[in-house]
């Protein structure tokens, strides 16, 4: 088993289908992988569609949580249940291209990588959101970065491939999912940003505004800044 692509969902009955198929049309031949997918206490038809994709999906695995815990708990929830010692994730809406993970799973496993390149993280540089959304995740991107040093350009896209052992070994919080970048640094680790295709809602609804993300954000950030000021950094182990 090469890759485990996560893939965490809440409320997603209409998109998670056609994402699946999608993900099996790219994967199939290329690469040894399994899917797993963490249903989030979804209140809608999603287990009952994941049911379905299941008998037609050999390679697919599922869990759920009987209450919604938050993206970052689903996504730790997938990832340690992985086989795999990479991970690639990808949000369950669809404005995440499946096509892309083979480019970043290219970058992170190629020849030359460093041995401590331990995650590749999408940018959605040509976003297909809204106008309000496009200038608060701006402005929120760049008072992360100034203040965690993070030296990189979109660390909310869920398009990511990292190790499953750094992973597991970085401080786990509520949110975490969107510090991935500065956690990693402060690990040793090195990150990449490639460049990846954003793609329109065509069903469901944004789980995430502005407010929502605004204040619970800051004191993530306020957190993360202690952690790398006067936490000891986690021993990790490299890659072989």
């Amino acid at each position: 088993m090469d890759l485990t692509i996560v893939i965490p969902v809440f409320n997603e009955a209409g998109s998670i289908g056609p994402l699946l198929d999608e993900i099996a049309a790219v994967l199939e031949g290329q690469t040894d992988y399994e899917i797993i997918v963490v249903d989030d206490g979804s209140s809608d038809a999603t287990a009952d569609r994941l049911d379905a994709c299941r008998q037609q999906q050999s390679r697919l695995r599922l869990l759920q949580h009987p209450q919604r815990r938050g993206q970052s708990a689903a996504i730790a929830s997938g990832v340690n249940a992985a086989q795999a010692p990479w991970i690639a994730t990808l949000d369950g809406d669809g404005q995440n291209d499946p096509a892309d993970i083979p480019a970043l799973y290219a970058t992170a496993t190629a020849a030359d990588a460093p041995a401590n390149l331990w995650l590749i993280a999408g940018w959605r540089r040509s976003r297909q959101d809204s106008r309000l959304k496009r200038i608060s995740s701006r402005i929120a991107n760049g008072v992360r970065s100034r203040l965690l040093r993070d030296n990189t350009p979109d660390t909310g896209c869920g398009l990511k491939v990292f190790t499953r052992d750094v992973f597991l070994a970085l401080p786990q919080f509520d949110h975490m999912h969107r510090f991935l970048p500065a956690l990693v640094l402060r690990a040793g680790g090195q990150v990449r940003s490639v460049e990846v295709r954003h793609r329109p809602r065509g069903l469901g609804v944004s789980k995430y505004g502005v407010h929502n993300r605004l204040w619970a954000g800051m004191a993530d950030l306020l957190g993360v800044r202690w952690l790398q000021r006067r936490g000891l950094r986690p021993v990790v182990p490299e890659r072989e």
